[in-house]
């Protein structure tokens, strides 16, 4: 066949490389300055990626790490600085030119097209085409070629319809899909924050294989295990500049969080509670998602949900909170039976979800600080319809002081916040409106080490006041450090439960993959 997509990148295309410039560097970033108004979000960042390289990205939320990659894509134009690309020089690009010279990213949020197949996401504004005509039999080709490059010929079929992908074969079809540009240069931002473990592992043999077929890797991520496992080097982003950068082998996660926060962080998340009466009980709850769940949380207690993607973890959160239907089953809360459950009524019984898409579902992004925190209980504070702006304001500035919320006014819209920042807002939202019960659906996804120390200490805080906690995670590790049990999701239902005493990530993953028949800790009919 030639030269294919994975073959080292060799040739450069006519490009005039400057006789000062190393040779091996796909990216060369000198003195980028970005600000916007009243933020200097980068300051003189200087950044380099060998060739065939996997270059860690980290740094707390608002740090500078997505402007940098912006402004490397082509989105951001920076205010001073220049890009020098396999040699040749650039004072800023644009995304039609971050494309030709090989630059792409795979974010978080894939970006595909979910009614489309894999192969017309992939040559989606690229068709190949003969005789004026889409060539649809070289699509599906040029498809099998590339899924073949990446170990899933066969797994993943050029005809599947992505909204029936999961979501790590999703993500493959967005790098698939990045290849079929000719890709020399690999951005991925958080690419593990819905995936399994399974799935992450296969996500790292797919970024091993670029590397070494000569393409640059930028890796961004919150799990610095991650950075350990996959990169070679790692460079950390705090407050707009570079702290400094090391090779994985001679650094620890420890030196790198300190670098990224500028303090320790604590190690024993875990607090001594007082556990109280039940609050929540759930009897063989069912949908058309899960089946039979029985559980119940105590004043007091923080109860971890653990399962793989797919498990009906956040489906089992949204039928008790009555976002989703309930078949069969009853809940009860403080002993009361609730009859048809949903968000309203739910609210009302001080219940409150952050749901696991905080933007799609959590906040009203175009809205203000002050209007997403009050909105669950602006019927509490108004008067035949007006609002009392003094009780309104006073709520805001409650919370924003005391959950450490970082926002220039409180009329700043949420969508322009951190991730971390976004969390506490959804959060007080539900403080706001004096919920007993937190359901926190992936309350750290997406979010920098400080800000999930924040996080973990308003959670031990919520449950030493007399709060129950609903915590669910795909990361074990959490959910060990702060839970006082673990009930273990497989195939919608609870597989098993597993107490304090008893933790240990190789028993919690073997009951999440467990037939029904097999179930740990669970009362079988």
């Amino acid at each position: 066949m030639g030269e294919t997509l994975f073959s080292p990148i060799l040739k450069r295309g006519g490009l005039k490389v400057a006789d000062e410039i190393n040779s091996s560097y796909s990216v060369i970033m000198k003195n980028i300055t970005k600000t916007f108004p009243g933020v200097v979000a980068l300051a003189n960042v200087n950044f380099e990626l060998e060739e065939g390289e996997v270059k860690g990205l980290v740094g707390e939320n608002g740090a500078g790490k997505s402007t940098l990659i912006k402004i490397l894509t082509g989105a951001y134009t920076p205010d001073q600085g220049e890009i020098i690309i396999f040699g040749e020089k650039f004072g800023a690009l644009n995304p039609i030119i971050a494309e030709k010279k090989g630059i792409a990213a795979v974010y978080q949020d894939l970006m595909l097209a979910n009614h489309l197949t894999v192969q017309e996401n992939i040559f989606l504004g690229n068709e190949l085409s003969k005789l004026g005509l889409i060539n649809k039999k070289e699509m599906t080709k040029r498809t099998n070629e590339l899924l073949a490059n990446l170990g899933y010929e066969g797994i993943i079929h050029p005809l599947d319809k992505v909204r029936n992908l999961s979501s790590a074969h999703k993500g493959m079809v967005a790098i698939a899909k990045a290849l079929a540009k000719n890709a020399k240069i690999m951005i991925f931002d958080e690419p593990t924050a819905v995936l399994a473990e399974k799935e992450v592992k296969e996500l790292f043999r797919v970024v091993k294989q670029l590397r070494n077929n000569g393409i640059s890797v930028i890796y961004i991520s919150h799990r610095l295990e991650e950075v350990f496992e996959i990169c070679d080097t790692v460079t950390v982003l705090k407050d707009g500049k570079v702290v400094g950068s090391r090779k994985v082998e001679e650094t620890t996660e420890d030196e790198l969080i300190t670098m990224m926060v500028g303090r320790e962080l604590k190690k024993d998340l875990y607090l001594e509670r007082n556990i109280g009466e039940e609050v929540l009980r759930v009897e063989n709850l069912t949908n058309n998602k899960v089946k039979d769940c029985s559980f119940s949380i105590k004043k007091g207690e923080i109860v971890g949900i653990y399962g793989l993607v797919g498990s009906g973890r956040t489906e089992l959160v949204r039928a008790l909170f009555g976002a989703d239907p309930i078949e069969e089953g009853n809940i009860y809360i403080r002993g009361k039976k609730v009859n048809k459950p949903s968000p309203n009524s739910s609210i009302k019984r001080k219940l409150g979800l952050l749901p696991e898409d905080r933007r799609e579902q959590g906040l009203a992004l175009r809205l203000s600080v002050k209007d997403n925190i009050n909105l669950p209980i602006y019927t509490r504070i108004s008067k035949i319809g007006i609002i009392n702006s003094k009780k309104e304001k006073d709520n805001t500035f409650h919370f924003i002081e005391s959950l450490s919320i970082k926002t220039p006014t409180i009329y700043q819209k949420v969508e322009n916040l951190s991730g971390g920042n976004q969390q506490k807002v959804v959060l007080s939202k539900w403080l706001a409106s004096e919920s007993e019960v937190f359901i926190l659906d992936e309350p750290t996804n997406g979010i920098d080490v400080g800000a999930k120390e924040e996080i973990y200490e308003l959670i031990n805080d919520l449950a030493s006041r007399g709060n129950a906690i609903l915590f669910i995670s795909s990361y074990i590790p959490e959910l060990m450090s702060i839970c006082d049990r673990i009930l273990v999701m497989r195939e919608g239902t609870i597989s098993g439960e597993v107490t304090r005493d008893e933790f240990s990530e190789e028993k919690i993953l073997s009951i999440a993959l467990k037939t029904e028949n097999n179930k740990v800790g669970v009362k079988n009919d």
